[in-house]
């Protein structure tokens, strides 16, 4: 009689201890990649509501008057220059004359105390970010500051401060990152303040 040895069939030890460190290892590496990915996003709630603060302001200052004299001086609809004016526009609230005051600003270079400076024009008393009102607005975390500059564009203006054209930026910071608005305003006609 023959005895045929049955070969048992299954994994060894060390193939098993292999298998557990292969996957192991692997699954390792995977956890790191989803922890560098997770860590290295932006909360997308954050960077929305960011957005949204930054078009809100960037959209008040465009909507300010861009005259080359204060809007309370009577020669302000049919002036072409600053020449034509009895009281000049100029950079910084108050500094034509106009009283200081509150958000919104008559004029779009109030918002800032000098060409090319970034200044927190949207703060209330408080240091606050707040809306056009002055009210403090809800949000925690946030700051914004805008910068105003005159520019040439495509032949239009020049860097003078007397500019035709204002390019007009807001940052927005929050959670250590910086967003970042810019927008052009140009002057229409004088009729158009």
């Amino acid at each position: 009689m023959s005895i045929k040895a049955s070969r048992q069939r299954g994994v060894t030890l060390i193939e098993l201890i292999m298998f557990i460190v292969i996957i192991g290892a692997a699954l390792a590496g995977l956890l790191q990649v989803l922890n560098f990915t997770t860590k290295g996003s932006a909360d997308p709630v954050r960077q929305k509501q960011a957005l949204m603060i930054a078009e809100g302001l960037i959209e008040e200052v465009r909507l300010a008057g861009f005259t080359y004299c204060d809007p309370t001086d009577p020669k302000t609809a049919e002036a072409t220059s600053a020449a034509d004016c009895d009281i000049k526009e100029s950079f910084g609230q108050g500094t034509d004359g106009e009283p200081v005051g509150g958000r919104p600003y008559d004029n779009v270079n109030d918002y800032v105390d000098e060409p090319g400076v970034a200044k927190a024009a949207f703060n209330n008393a408080a240091g606050k970010l707040a809306d056009i009102n002055g009210n403090e607005m809800d949000v925690s975390g946030y700051s914004a500051q805008v910068t105003i500059r005159p520019v040439a564009l495509n032949g239009v203006g020049s860097a003078a401060n007397d500019s035709a054209v204002l390019r007009i930026t807001v940052e927005v910071s929050y959670d250590d990152q910086t967003l970042a608005l810019d927008t052009y305003r140009t002057r229409y006609a004088p009729t158009f303040p």
